[in-house]
C-alpha cells in the first residue's frame, strides 16, 4: 500500500509498505479520508530531535473510515467515519489511575502516531484502544472542523485551561495552536487577550477568535509592552505557542508575581537549556508557575470539542488555508508547512480513499 514515510533524516516520500495487520482485540484498522500535515511532522523530517526509525510512516492528524475492528471493540464498526486524536493514551496502563494520561507506562506513551509507531499518512493504519480513543464525526460537523480538532484545537485549548474569568492572557505565536489558544482563552472568559505574532494571514483570525489586540515582536519589545500596558504587573497567563529559544524566558519576564502561570505548548528542538531568568523569577521565589504541556487526547476529549463545534461555539476549519485533492499531495503539503509563508496556516488533504 501507499504510505508517506521518513526515508531518513531530511528526506520523506511516498513509498510502498505492507498493509498493517490487526494486532490487538481492542484495536482497529482505518483508512484516512482527510489528513493534515503538522509542524511536528516537519520537525520529524527536518528537525534535530531524537532519532526516528527509517521508513517511519508519518502523520497524526486524520479523519478516517473504520475498516476492521478487534473482537472486543464495542462502539465502532466498519464504515464509521471517526476523528482520530493525535494523542492516543494507553488506557490499560495503571498510571492512568494517577491521571497521567500522556505518559502512562513510558514517557510520551500517548504521543506515538507518526513518531515512534506508524502514523496516519497511509492507505491503512492501526489505532489502539479505539473505544477509548476514537470519536464519531457528528452529523453536521465538516471534515475540516473534525480534522482541526485532532491536534490544533485540543493543544491550543490545553494551554487555555488554566485561564480564569477576567484574566489578562498573552498568547505568544499566532499559528494554528496559538489561534486555538486565543479561542480557548476567550471561551474560558478571559478579559484581555494579547496575541503576539506577525503572520499576515493569521491576524484577522486572531481577532475573530477573541484577541483584544495583536502586536508584532518585530515592531516592539513585547515584554516591555505587556508590563507597561498592565501597569507593571504583567499578565495572569502567558501561553507559549511559537517563538524561539528566548521566548521561554520572555514569558517568565512578562507574567505576574505570585499567581502568574506560564503554559508552554511549543516544541523546543535541539539540545541545551530553556533559560529561566533569575531576576524576573524572583531569584527562584517569585511564585510564578510553569506548565509544560502536550495536547490532550482520548475519546471524551474529542467528543466534547466536536460538540462545541457542532453547536457553533467556534469554527476551527477557518484555519485551513490550503486544500488538496489526492493523497499524493501530502508531499507538497509538507513542503508548504516547512516554508510556511504569510499565506499558510493549515493544510487539508482529501485522500480520495
Amino acid at each position: 500500500m501507499e504510505a508517506f514515510a521518513l526515508i531518513k533524516r531530511n528526506e520523506a516520500d511516498i513509498i510502498k509498505v505492507e498493509e498493517p495487520k490487526l494486532s490487538g482485540i481492542y484495536n482497529a484498522i482505518l483508512t484516512p479520508v482527510a489528513i493534515s500535515v503538522c509542524t511536528s511532522d516537519v520537525n520529524t523530517v527536518y528537525g534535530s530531535g531524537s532519532k526516528k526509525p527509517d521508513n517511519l510512516i508519518l502523520g497524526h492528524e486524520a479523519v478516517a473510515r473504520v475498516l476492521e475492528v478487534g473482537e472486543k471493540v464495542k462502539d465502532f464498526k466498519s464504515g464509521d467515519i471517526v476523528v482520530v486524536p493525535s494523542m492516543t493514551p494507553d488506557f490499560h496502563d495503571k498510571d492512568i489511575q494517577d491521571g497521567n494520561f500522556l505518559h502512562a507506562g513510558a514517557n510520551f506513551s500517548a504521543n506515538t502516531l507518526g513518531r515512534s509507531t506508524p502514523g496516519v499518512f497511509a492507505r491503512e493504519f492501526e489505532v489502539a484502544n479505539v473505544d477509548l480513543n476514537l470519536a464519531i464525526l457528528p452529523e453536521g460537523v465538516s471534515l475540516g472542523n473534525g480534522l482541526m480538532c485532532t491536534d490544533m484545537v485540543t493543544t491550543g485549548f490545553t494551554g487555555a485551561e488554566r485561564v480564569n474569568f477576567g484574566d489578562t492572557v498573552v498568547v505568544l505565536g499566532i499559528g494554528a495552536v496559538g489561534l486555538m489558544a486565543i479561542c480557548g482563552a476567550s471561551l474560558r472568559g478571559a478579559g484581555r487577550i494579547i496575541a503576539v505574532g506577525s503572520r499576515e494571514v493569521s491576524i484577522p483570525l486572531a481577532y475573530e477568535y477573541g484577541a483584544s489586540e495583536v502586536i508584532s515582536y518585530k515592531e516592539c519589545d513585547i515584554t516591555e509592552y505587556v508590563l507597561k500596558t498592565t501597569g507593571g504587573k504583567g499578565a495572569d497567563i502567558v501561553i507559549i505557542a511559537g517563538g524561539n529559544d528566548r521566548t521561554f524566558s520572555d514569558a517568565i519576564d512578562m507574567v505576574r508575581y505570585g499567581v502568574g502561570k506560564v503554559v508552554n505548548l511549543k516544541l523546543f528542538t535541539g539540545d541545551g537549556s530553556m533559560e529561566i531568568p533569575k531576576f524576573s523569577s524572583g531569584r527562584g521565589m517569585s511564585g510564578k508557575s510553569v506548565y509544560m504541556e502536550l495536547g490532550k487526547g482520548g475519546r471524551v476529549r474529542m467528543e466534547r470539542l466536536l460538540s462545541m463545534v457542532k453547536h457553533k461555539r467556534f469554527a476551527p476549519e477557518k484555519m485551513i488555508t490550503h486544500i488538496f485533492e489526492g493523497f499524493e499531495n501530502v508531499v507538497p503539503a509538507l513542503e508548504l508547512m516547512k516554508d510556511k509563508g504569510n499565506t499558510v496556516i493549515k493544510t487539508m488533504i482529501l485522500t480520495g480513499w
